[in-house]
């Protein structure tokens, strides 16, 4: 299977940047995308992907989750069953005959850090979904956790040091998730340096890759083996992220 994470920074925004022509490019078996912003006025379809399903915000415009299928799955899940975190649309879980797929796009702590109290407790519960989760059977998670992991994942780590994105707490919390029994995909794979999923729209970021890797696909322990490739496509324009994906064998 090939899957396919993005974060579009709005889903109308990338339909005018040629976001099918994508689609049909990659040809994915599932794609999740992030920070859709949009409510249950606007409705699409996706030829070849006969499911799709999507978790919208209670504000307007703000945030939001989508999975477009081309097998149907025998169940989904809308938020993570907690209230408090579940009015932004941030999460979106298909469960499928061999595994759950997870889509996340975890909360920013603010430029001010003022929604990091917020963020922390996100993160422990999420932590706990997750974990719940994998007790049935092993997960797929993929999306803009909005952490780099490690001073590698990002340009200018002294910087950020304590920045939204970088923050002691932010990082230890990614790397419970690691000690809970996942990994990160693309490490499996690629050790090396300047590997970004995001840049600033200012600076010329982009152009001079001075960006961060924040976007993930984490799987089960119990999948490494049946996990074949993981991968960035930096080239793919449209959003301040670029798409990810892995090719797994379930």
């Amino acid at each position: 299977m090939n899957l396919i994470s993005w974060n579009i920074s709005g889903l109308r925004a990338v339909l005018k940047k040629g976001f099918i022509g994508f689609v049909k490019d990659e040809n994915p078996d599932i794609l999740c995308l992030q920070e859709t912003k949009i409510d249950d006025s606007f409705h699409m379809n996706i030829p070849g992907y006969n499911y799709s399903y999507f978790n919208h915000a209670q504000k307007k415009g703000y945030s939001g989750t989508a999975i477009f299928s081309k097998t149907k799955p025998s169940s989904v899940i809308y938020g993570i069953k907690h209230e408090e975190h579940d009015k932004e649309g941030r999460v979106i879980t298909a469960e499928f005959d061999r595994f759950y797929l997870v889509n996340v796009y975890t909360p920013n702590s603010k430029r001010d850090l003022t929604r990091l109290p917020y963020r922390i407790n996100w993160d422990k519960a999420f932590l706990r979904y997750i974990e719940s989760l994998d007790k049935k059977k092993p997960v797929v998670l993929c999306g803009d956790l909005n952490v780099a992991h490690k001073e590698i994942d990002i340009a200018n780590p002294k910087a950020n040091r304590n920045n939204a994105g970088f923050t002691d707490a932010e990082k230890a919390d990614f790397e419970n998730i690691l000690s809970s029994g996942f990994i990160d995909t693309f490490r499996v794979f690629n050790d090396q340096p300047r590997q970004y999923t995001y840049w600033i729209y200012f600076a010329n970021a982009r152009t001079r890759n001075i960006g961060w890797r924040i976007d993930y696909f984490i799987i089960s322990k119990s999948l490494k083996d049946k996990l074949k490739d993981a991968y960035i496509l930096s080239k793919v324009l449209g959003s301040d992220h670029c798409p990810i994906g892995i090719k797994i064998d379930l």
